[in-house]
């Protein structure tokens, strides 16, 4: 039956339910057994919910909130299937709780500087603040030159958005002798043993090594291997990049075939105690090698400074102490090049394949960039 309030009904039992036609939408929910005062509240703030709502609708250009431009942003990545969308959608909730309400056209240097100031605060590096900055001037660049109301842009013109100083602060590549290799594998769980090896023996980066695909594997007859094209859109270069592995990676490489049918490496959580129940414990994607296990075994082994990263600057090193030439070190890095090629000849991939197995026979000893860099 009818209360006092139109749209909020309630049966013989107590039960109340709303159903209000509100400014041309339907609001209906079946609220339980609550009193005619809370009925009324809840009401109320879906009342205000779709206010807001129609007004951010109706905002025009330079109105338009920092938050909805950047839902708006989010939406075409995931649409051109950006590689780096997780990253961005970090940024983005990082930054919404200091300009997510403020109109496009307020967003500039001085409104940042309470993000900025909080998240140094917080330990934030200043290349890790940047990476949130650059979130920011994109999306004030697409309001001023993608972006139309009406025919006309969100914004006449982008405003500045300054970066912060990263020199100071960057941290100096540290590539690692075989000791410290040595050391590093043992306290590493042996799903990060093999991509850490992995890496360290084709120079490949963390969301290579851990989003690399069985499909992206193409076949060396010639040489009774395979080679993984990765495409442009998972590259950071943003172009394929032919991944060339010497024996030590083309042996893990082997070791996990058969495994799971979509990516090379997966780990699964074992189980300790009713090892024989079914259903067995599945396998999953690694998302980074930088997790806990691998801070933990860096930790363990004294190499505090160790980044991820460094397993490829240590590739790269061997590859210069070995005498690999710049232009092949290049390609197997995967660094822009004039004219590089997107594939190669067979008899350019045996060329690359024995320039990587060089890093094998690369002695142990302490490097020019380990002394400049204490």
């Amino acid at each position: 039956m009818r209360t006092r309030t139109p749209g909020i009904l309630c049966d013989r039992s107590g039960e109340r339910t709303v159903n209000k036609q509100y400014k041309g939408e339907r609001i209906f929910a079946r609220l339980g057994k609550v009193g005619q005062d809370d009925a009324e509240r809840w009401l109320r703030a879906r009342q205000a919910e779709f206010d807001a709502r129609r007004e951010n609708e109706l905002r025009e250009g330079s109105q338009q909130l920092f938050a909805a431009a950047a839902q708006k942003y989010l939406i075409e990545c995931k649409q051109r299937e950006v590689r780096t969308l997780d990253v961005i959608a970090y940024h983005v909730n990082l930054l919404l709780p200091y300009i997510g309400s403020l109109p496009m056209r307020d967003v500039c240097n001085e409104t940042l500087e309470g993000f900025k100031e909080a998240r140094a605060a917080e330990g934030a590096k200043n290349a890790t603040i940047n990476r949130s900055l650059e979130v920011v001037r994109t999306v004030a660049n697409r309001a001023a030159r993608v972006w139309r109301v009406h025919g006309r842009p969100w914004l006449s013109a982008a405003p500045l958005i300054e970066m912060l100083d990263e020199q100071q602060q960057r941290r100096p590549p540290y590539p690692i002798t075989w000791s410290e290799q040595a050391e590093l594998m043992e306290h590493l769980p042996a799903h990060l043993q093999r991509m850490a090896l992995f890496a360290l023996n084709c120079g490949a980066r963390d969301d290579n090594v851990c989003k690399l695909r069985w499909q992206w594997e193409r076949a060396v007859p010639e040489l009774k291997r395979s080679v993984f094209v990765i495409p442009a859109k998972e590259f950071k270069g943003k172009r394929p990049h032919v991944l060339v592995l010497n024996d030590v990676a083309w042996q893990i490489v082997e070791s996990c075939r058969g495994v799971d049918e979509e990516f090379v490496f997966v780990w699964r959580r074992e189980r300790v105690k009713n090892v024989d129940v079914e259903p067995v414990m599945p396998y999953r994607p690694v998302h980074t090698m930088n997790n806990t296990a691998f801070q933990t075994a860096r930790r363990k082994a004294g190499l505090d400074r160790l980044r991820v990263h460094d397993l490829r600057h240590t590739f790269g090193q061997r590859l210069r102490d070995a005498g690999v030439s710049e232009e092949d070190r290049a390609l197997l890095l995967g660094h822009a090049l004039t004219g590089m090629p997107q594939h190669y000849a067979t008899a350019t991939i045996a060329r690359l394949v024995e320039a990587a197995n060089k890093v094998q026979q690369t002695r142990d000893r302490t490097t020019l960039l380990r002394v400049v860099n204490g």
